[in-house]
């Protein structure tokens, strides 16, 4: 099915506010953003239109009642001006997961391709060439209705905007171990990517922050035992023989960076284990010197080494120089994306001004 996409451009393109050699994440946007509406319990007026404020009734459901679930995404272009998605259609899975969690609509991969590629392509010289950056692009979806009541919204909106951007994070990080707040409880809404799963771990992290750390490592809800991500990214413990992440539950938001890093390494012959990690567990590979290396993954993050966990107080170093895996497999992902090496996953997806395809 071709979408009729309803298309307003902006009188004058903001790209002049936006310098390549000086990119702060998340704060220039890109000129345009889709939006289409569910009503009638059908998806229906797709639209793109100047990236700008959008008209809010303080009846929102969203507002009140917390449906809203928003994924992450990056475009890349190489040195020939070719344009490239990192396994898209594993982005629109997920939100469709986090859609069914939070009693939300499916969206049509018809609709988040053609949304995606039409955007692009309209915005397509605001995606850096600079190695290291790339487009990160923000589709979400929120409840509508006007209605102040505590039940599932019959109307929706869902959206996609984007903002160049570099690295997120520019240094290793400092991580705290938490033993007191939970991000999420076995049952609940960890495995969605929904707005209030970041809500529940800013206080926390802001704590941390005052302390001088850069994130907090969440552990289990019940005994606070067992690792599982940060606030942003997945977490991989690598020993002397051994890369380990924690296993997924319905605590864990399932990243796909880090089933990218897994199945990679795995390919390569490298032995990647999914389980549960104990802080005892980390904390014993440390005192007799097996730990060699620890990172986060994610869209935004992508690979970023820990350079010192924290536990009861006492801080523990981790090795963040020098030869490490994470460099390994950040130059393997940005090599595949710029099309320099093979994919031989299937992941990347080329841009074109008529269609997207499988490089």
């Amino acid at each position: 099915m071709s979408l009729k996409i309803t298309t307003k451009l902006v009188e004058e393109s903001n790209i002049s506010s936006f310098d390549p050699e000086n990119i702060v994440f998340g704060r220039v946007f890109t000129d345009h953003m889709f939006s289409c509406d569910f009503r009638n319990n059908q998806w229906q007026d797709f639209r793109i239109e100047p990236f700008g404020k959008i008209p809010l009734s303080p009846t929102l459901s969203a507002l009140h009642y917390g449906q809203a679930i928003f994924e992450g995404m990056k475009a890349v272009k190489n040195d020939d001006g070719v344009i490239t998605l990192f396994r898209p259609l594993e982005n629109l899975a997920r939100l469709n997961r986090s859609a069914e969690r939070m009693c939300m609509p499916q969206l049509p991969e018809e609709i988040f391709m053609q949304a995606l590629q039409k955007l692009l392509i309209l915005d397509k010289e605001w995606i850096p060439a600079k190695r290291g950056s790339s487009l990160y692009i923000r589709p979400f979806m929120f409840a509508i209705d006007d209605f102040l009541g505590v039940k599932p919204s019959e109307n929706y909106c869902f959206m996609i905007y984007a903002c160049p951007v570099s690295s997120y994070y520019s240094q290793p990080l400092k991580v705290r171990i938490e033993e007191k707040y939970t991000r999420a409880s076995k049952g609940g809404v960890g495995a969605a990517k929904c707005a209030g799963n970041y809500a529940a771990a800013m206080y926390p992290t802001k704590l941390a922050q005052k302390d001088g750390f850069d994130q907090v490592l969440w552990t289990d809800g019940e005994q606070h035992q067992y690792l599982e991500e940060t606030g942003t990214s997945n977490v991989f413990v690598i020993t002397e023989d051994t890369i380990y992440t924690p296993q997924l539950n319905d605590s864990l938001l399932a990243g796909i960076t880090r089933d990218s890093i897994i199945k990679l390494l795995r390919s390569q012959g490298k032995n990647v284990i999914e389980k549960q990690i104990s802080v005892k567990e980390l904390i014993q590979w440390h005192e007799k010197g097996e730990l060699r290396e620890m990172f986060v993954s994610g869209t935004a993050a992508t690979v970023t080494n820990i350079e010192m966990f924290s536990y009861m107080d006492k801080k523990y170093p981790v090795n963040a120089t020098g030869n490490l895996l994470s460099t390994e497999i950040v130059n393997a992902f940005n090599d595949m994306k710029t099309l320099i090496t093979p994919d031989k996953f299937d992941w990347i997806t080329i841009l074109q001004e008529s269609k997207m395809v499988h490089q």
